[in-house]
């Protein structure tokens, strides 16, 4: 498996209600933006996919929100407020439809509205990767039968 990063930047405002007395007020961050994809395949140049063409995409969706009110733009609209962590899936789900090249997907996207705060976003495909896995049900029936209490 190999993935690429990129890094962009873009500066908005937003209001959050309900998070937080400083929140509920107009505010802006200067964003930082990390986009990682995967993919399991090289192209025959050797590079998963080219930087410049990565950047191009994701630069063609943080122009959308870069100097913006983001509590006004379509995807945030209807009460989804324009948190960190609904900026990262935004970035994300665009991307995804961007993104063409078969065995290539977004495998996450960090929204930094600080430098030492960020949210991140696993698309579902990569945030299955990270799910524990079950025990097989009959490991599961002997660790309910030692829990039984004896007769």
């Amino acid at each position: 498996m190999y993935e690429l990063k990129v890094i962009t930047r873009f500066a908005a405002a937003h209001r959050l209600a309900m998070v937080g007395a400083r929140c509920e007020n107009l505010h802006g961050h200067n964003w930082k933006i990390e986009v990682t994809i995967a993919g399991e395949e090289l192209d025959p140049a050797g590079v998963l996919l080219d930087f410049g063409v990565l950047k191009e995409r994701v630069r063609g969706i943080v122009e959308r929100l870069d100097h913006r009110f983001l509590n006004e733009l379509e995807p945030f609209a209807a009460g989804r407020q324009p948190s960190s962590e609904r900026i990262a899936a935004f970035i994300a789900r665009e991307l995804e439809g961007v993104l063409a090249e078969p065995g290539l997907r977004v495998s996450r996207v960090s929204a930094w509205e600080s430098e030492d705060a960020c949210a991140t976003y696993l698309p579902p495909a990569a945030a299955r990767g990270l799910k524990p896995r079950r025990r097989p049900a009959a490991r599961k029936a002997r660790a309910s039968a030692r829990k039984a209490p004896r007769a």
